[in-house]
């Protein structure tokens, strides 16, 4: 499975992005689908994950009530609404994918993940 996401960019305090991720390759399988971010010296950390039904959905404490996760599997696409933006959301934004729904905020268990797309929020 290859992910390409999109959507970052500059954005000041109180504003909204919506970043997409498009899945390519073996997109037939039912994945589980997230969103990390990781911001500069710091470690990747989970934002929100979304089940293949798209009925299931997890979010860190951080982003929760801001962010919201949804996914359009018909174009193999998952996205991620961002409102209420803070200049600490600032980071590059990943997108990741894999077969189960546990262990959601942990990278470690994330088989594939896409490039990264960066988000800037301005004070």
């Amino acid at each position: 499975v290859q992910l390409q996401a999109s959507g970052g960019g500059l954005v000041q305090a109180g504003g909204s992005l919506r970043l997409s991720c498009v899945a390519s390759g073996r997109t037939s399988s039912r994945y589980t689908m997230a969103w990390f971010r990781q911001a500069p010296g710091k470690e990747r950390e989970f934002v929100a994950a979304i089940n293949w039904s798209g009925g299931g959905t997890y979010y860190a404490g951080s982003v929760k009530g801001r962010f919201t996760i949804s996914r359009d599997n018909a174009n193999n696409t998952v996205y991620l609404q961002m409102n209420s933006l803070k200049p600490e959301d600032t980071a590059v934004y990943y997108c990741a994918a894999k077969n189960t729904y546990y262990y959601l905020d942990s990278p470690t268990k994330y088989d594939y993940w896409g490039q990264g797309t960066l988000v800037t929020v301005s004070s």
